[in-house]
């Protein structure tokens, strides 16, 4: 989402960087393109304003025009009061003190409510919850079939009762999960296609009723400032704790997720990256503003990968490494663990130092498929021993993964490569050069 800006931004600061000392009106020049650029990003124009005031004060002092290195400083202010115009620290999701915890879902129809619903509960099923999914937009029809279909999908148990209203559903939901010990109780709401006086009387009687720990509006980071007006409305009724972003994976300016915590004083708690049940992240401002600034975000990066590759495979893939057992079988794991962890433009994206616009290496994530496509063709036999991979295996290899004999050869290439370098980092551990990299004995 945030590519258009996050390349705009980093031409910014190469410019500024490339002085060995800043002008005041160098500097102004600079914060005007970043004025535009925000403004381009669909920033609210009120919020862009303070924010270059306050960079502004700062970056007009001694700490930069003295500075050494002056553009390394501005850089150093913006990701500082980006951080904060992002909630300055991540908010997590709180807990009653008295279980069971209730989580109320709100929104417009069409922001991702029922999904959110559910991938918040797997996520905290995951850290060992016993969550209960609430199916209490009675205004859609398909609302309760599709919770009940996610909830199966992650094994959550989803509690429905379609005769009742949604205010009698939220009510008997909460006494449900008190009997059985099943906490946090996420309810999914109904939504229209534009606020009105019933659906807002709907929702206050249900928080009224069930006195929930969070009130969270997901809205659908997508449709930019109009995002702004739904949430002030519904912060007005509802006294909001917090905000869902959803389909922040997708190709929106971003205004939006800069504007919200400054306009309405809340914080964003999560964000959806993706359709899949797993794709919801909590948001971490200063994450956030590293990435825009094109920084990296190698702790995110860190925690995919925790969560992607099991801990068991990879001391298993070490053994094998050390006894030079690596095989193609190893090699397409090693594809599929990848994968796990995001598109490869979003896993590149998090690795400092790299534009966001990253262009052709879109071209780099198709090459991932065709590779695990090409390893998947083979038989185990040919995994394992790719020394008889002679002509003729070779093309029916390339028939069944739908590619070319160029791109089986390449992929063989690049396998005895990636042998050769695991065999020189085994060699140099045992001489002590590159201990730690795989753990011995």
């Amino acid at each position: 989402m945030f590519d258009r800006l996050s390349d705009r931004l980093q031409g910014i600061f190469k410019k500024l960087r490339g002085h060995g000392k800043l002008t005041e009106e160098q500097i102004g020049v600079a914060l005007r393109e970043i004025r535009l650029a925000l403004l381009e990003a669909d920033v609210h124009y009120g919020v862009v304003k303070d924010f270059l005031d306050r960079v502004r004060q700062r970056a007009i002092g001694r700490e930069v025009l003295q500075s050494l290195t002056p553009g390394q400083q501005v850089v150093k202010i913006v990701f500082e009061e980006l951080t904060l115009l992002l909630g300055g620290k991540g908010s997590g999701l709180a807990f009653a003190t008295l279980p069971p915890s209730v989580v109320m879902l709100v929104g417009l129809q069409g922001s991702g409510k029922t999904t959110t619903a559910a991938k918040m509960a797997k996520r905290l099923k995951q850290e060992g919850r016993l969550p209960l999914l609430v199916a209490a937009d009675t205004r859609r029809p398909a609302a309760a079939t599709q919770l009940a279909v996610l909830g199966e999908q992650s094994g959550i148990e989803v509690f429905s009762n379609p005769r009742a209203s949604a205010l009698d559903i939220s009510q008997e939901a909460v006494r449900y999960a008190q009997g059985k010990g099943l906490e946090p109780v996420f309810l999914d709401t109904g939504g229209r296609l534009h606020i009105d006086d019933d659906l807002m009387a709907e929702l206050k009687a249900i928080k009224q009723a069930v006195h929930p720990v969070e009130t969270l509006l997901v809205l659908d980071a997508m449709t930019g400032q109009d995002a702004l007006g739904v949430a002030k409305t519904f912060d007005a009724t509802l006294e909001l704790s917090g905000f869902i972003l959803s389909k922040l994976d997708g190709d929106a300016r971003g205004g939006a997720a800069l504007s919200i915590r400054a306009v309405t004083g809340r914080p964003i708690k999560f964000v959806g990256v993706g359709e899949k049940v797993e794709a919801l992240e909590p948001f971490h401002p200063e994450r956030t503003a590293s990435r825009i600034l094109g920084m990296g975000d190698v702790l995110s990066l860190v925690e995919r990968a925790e969560a992607a590759v099991d801990r068991a495979q990879a001391e298993e893939l070490a053994r094998k490494i050390q006894r030079d057992m690596y095989t193609l079988e190893d090699f397409r794991e090693h594809l599929v663990q990848f994968r796990r962890m995001g598109s490869f433009e979003e896993v590149v994206g998090m690795l400092p130092g790299l534009p966001a616009g990253m262009g052709d290496l879109q071209v780099e994530g198709k090459s991932l498929t065709r590779m695990e496509a090409i390893v998947s063709s083979m038989t185990r036999e040919e995994r394992r021993n790719p020394g008889i991979l002679n002509g003729s295996r070779r093309q029916r290899i390339a028939k069944g993964s739908g590619t070319s004999v160029a791109h089986v050869n390449q992929l063989l290439r690049q396998f005895q490569q990636m042998q050769r370098v695991m065999r020189q980092v085994v060699q140099g551990e045992k001489k002590g050069k590159t201990r730690g990299i795989f753990p011995l004995g």
